[in-house]
C-alpha cells in the first residue's frame, strides 16, 4: 500500500481525475436504476431520486467529510418516505409528495443542527445488533413492497407482513410478460456471481446488464406503459417545490425525527464502513459529513428530491473501482445530470419490474440469512436484540424498532448482572502513563451506555507504539465494547504499534464469537 496520500481539493482534481472519473462513471451506471427504483418505491416521482443524487454529487461533494462515500437516495429510507407521503397526503399522493418534500427540507436543517452540536460521534451509542436488526427489517420491508411490482400484480395488503402472506395470490394475479422481465432480472442479479467471466464481471456491474435485459424484454413484449418508468415532459418540470402547509402538525415532525435519526445513523455508519475499505485508511470527519448531508437534504427537499445519505452499495463500488478523492462523487452526479437532460427517452423504456428486481436484491443483502446465523454465533443475547428490533420495526415503525432493541439490550445486561440495575452503567476507567507505554485499566460493567467515554479514552492509544488495556477487573464487556477494543487494537497494529488487551480470566462469553459479550458470573 502506498503511503503517499491522494491530494485533496483542486490539486486532487488535477492529480487523480482519470481514476475518479472512471469510478464515478461506473457508480453512475449502478446509481441510475437504483435512484429510479428507490424513488418509485418511496411514493415519489421517479425523477426525485435522480435529483437527490445530482445534489449529492454536484453540491455536497466539496463539503463532505468523507472522501470516498457516494451521496444519494437510499433503500433504507424507503419505508419512512412511503409512509410520510401516505399519511401526510391522506389519499392524495401529489399533495403527500409535496408535504413530504417539506419534511425532507426541514430534516436537513435538523441534521445541520446535529453537526453543529457535534452529535456525529453518538453513532457509537447504538448497539450493533439493534442497528443490524433495523437494517434487516428495512430489507424485509423492501422485499415485501417490491414483490407486487416485480410480478406486475396489484396487491390488497398494505403492511409488509400482509404483502408477504399475499404472495401466492400475487403470483396468480401476475402479468405474465411483466413477471418474466422481473423474474429474469432477479435471476440475473442472484446468478451474476457464478458467471465464469471474471474480467467481464469486474468491468460491468450487474445493474447495467439488468437494464439492458429489462429494456430488451420490455420492447419485445411491448409492455403496457403503466409497467414502464414515467418521467416529466421536460427536464425543468421535474423540479417541484415543497408545501410547508403542515409544518406545524405532529405528523410532519414525527417524520422529520424519523428521517433525521435513521438517515443520520445509516449515513454515519456507512461513512465509518467506507473508511475501513479505503486503501489509504483515511479517517472521515463525521460531523462535517453530517453537515454536508444536512445541507444537501435541505436543497434536495426544496427541489423535489428524496432525502440523501452516504449509501453503502454505491460507496463500496466507488472504492472497488479505484476512486481516490471526493471528485468521484461529483463525477457520478454530473453523469446523472447529463444523462437525464440529454437522453430522457431511454429512461422511459425501463420496466418497473426490472427496477423492483434490483431493490429486492438490495433488500436481500440487507436481510441476508447469513446475518441471522452470524448474530447467533456472537451470542444469544445479541440474537434476541436483533430479532426484537426486526419484529417491532415490521409491526410498528423504525423508531419503535430501534429503541425497543436498545431497551432489550439494556434489560438483558441487567439480567446478566443478576438484576443490579446500577451495575450496568457503573464503570471506572483509570489511565496511567508508564515507561513501557500507556496503560488503561477498566473496572466495572462496560456496555453501549458508556461506550462514548471509553472510545474517547482509547482514541489516543491509536498512535501509541505500545499500550495496554487491562480489563481484568471488568464485570462485563458487551459486544459493542468488544468491537470497539478490537477496532482500536487493529488500528494500533496497522500503525506498526502494539496494543495488549487483558481480559477477565473468569468471564463467561455468551457466544462462540471472539467478540461475544463477556460477563463475570460472581
Amino acid at each position: 500500500m502506498s503511503k503517499i496520500l491522494p491530494k485533496d481539493g483542486l490539486a486532487g482534481l488535477k492529480a487523480h481525475y482519470a481514476k475518479d472519473l472512471t469510478a464515478g462513471f461506473l457508480v453512475f451506471l449502478i446509481a441510475l436504476p437504483l435512484c429510479l427504483g428507490i424513488s418509485i418505491a418511496s411514493g415519489f416521482p421517479p425523477f426525485a431520486g435522480v435529483i437527490t443524487a445530482m445534489v449529492g454529487g454536484l453540491l455536497v461533494s466539496p463539503m463532505m467529510g468523507s472522501r470516498l462515500s457516494i451521496k444519494g437516495p437510499a433503500a433504507g429510507l424507503i419505508s419512512i418516505a412511503f409512509a410520510a407521503v401516505a399519511e401526510l397526503g391522506r389519499g392524495d399522493a401529489a399533495a403527500g409528495y409535496r408535504y413530504a418534500l417539506a419534511v425532507v427540507a426541514i430534516t436537513g436543517l435538523v441534521q445541520v443542527g446535529f453537526a453543529i452540536l457535534k452529535l456525529g460521534r453518538y453513532v457509537d451509542f447504538f448497539p450493533t445488533s439493534a442497528v443490524h436488526g433495523m437494517l434487516a427489517a428495512i430489507g424485509i420491508i423492501i422485499i415485501a413492497k417490491q414483490l407486487p411490482v416485480l410480478l406486475g400484480a396489484t396487491p390488497e395488503g398494505k403492511t409488509p407482513i400482509a404483502l408477504l402472506l399475499e404472495l401466492p395470490q400475487l403470483v396468480r394475479r401476475a402479468d405474465t410478460h411483466d413477471a418474466i422481465v422481473g423474474l429474469s432480472s432477479l435471476a440475473l442479479l442472484f446468478g451474476y456471481a457464478w458467471l465464469p467471466l471474471k474480467k467481464f464481471k469486474a468491468a460491468v456491474p450487474p445493474q447495467l446488464i439488468v437494464l439492458v435485459l429489462g429494456v430488451g424484454l420490455g420492447s419485445y413484449f411491448v409492455l403496457d406503459p403503466k409497467f414502464l418508468v414515467h418521467l416529466p415532459e421536460s427536464f425543468a418540470s421535474g423540479f417541484v417545490l415543497p408545501d410547508f402547509g403542515l409544518v406545524g402538525s405532529a405528523v410532519t415532525w414525527k417524520y422529520v425525527l424519523m428521517f433525521a435519526l435513521v438517515g443520520s445513523l445509516e449515513s454515519l455508519l456507512t461513512v465509518k464502513a467506507v473508511d475501513g475499505l479505503d486503501p489509504y485508511r483515511r479517517k472521515s470527519d463525521a460531523n462535517r459529513d453530517l453537515l454536508a448531508v444536512g445541507l444537501g437534504n435541505s436543497v434536495s427537499g426544496l427541489l423535489g428530491g428524496l432525502p440523501m445519505i452516504a449509501e453503502v452499495v454505491r460507496s463500496s463500488a466507488n472504492v472497488s473501482n479505484g476512486a481516490q478523492t471526493r471528485w468521484a462523487n461529483f463525477y457520478h452526479g454530473l453523469a446523472l445530470l447529463l444523462f437525464v437532460a440529454l437522453l430522457p427517452g431511454l429512461l422511459q423504456m425501463i420496466p418497473l419490474s426490472a427496477l423492483a428486481a434490483m431493490l429486492i436484491f438490495t433488500g436481500y443483502r440487507l436481510a441476508n440469512p447469513k446475518l441471522f446465523r452470524s448474530t447467533f454465533q456472537i451470542g444469544w443475547d445479541q440474537l434476541v436484540v436483533f430479532l426484537v428490533t426486526i419484529v417491532l420495526t415490521l409491526a410498528e415503525d423504525l423508531l419503535v424498532g430501534i429503541f425497543a432493541g436498545i431497551a432489550v439490550e439494556f434489560l438483558l445486561q441487567v439480567f446478566s448482572l443478576k438484576g443490579k440495575l446500577r451495575s450496568v452503567t457503573r464503570a471506572q476507567i483509570h489511565t496511567k502513563h508508564r515507561d513501557e507505554g500507556e496503560h488503561v485499566e477498566l473496572e466495572g460493567a462496560f456496555s453501549f451506555a458508556n461506550i462514548l467515554k471509553l472510545g474517547k479514552t482509547l482514541e489516543p492509544l491509536k498512535t501509541a507504539s505500545h499500550a495496554v488495556v487491562d480489563a481484568r477487573k471488568a464485570k462485563m464487556l458487551d459486544h459493542s465494547t468488544m468491537e470497539l477494543i478490537h477496532a482500536v487494537q487493529h488500528e494500533v497494529e496497522r500503525a506498526n504499534g502494539h496494543l495488549e488487551v487483558l481480559y477477565p480470566e473468569d468471564a463467561k462469553p455468551l457466544g462462540k464469537h471472539e467478540l461475544s459479550t463477556r460477563v463475570v458470573k460472581k
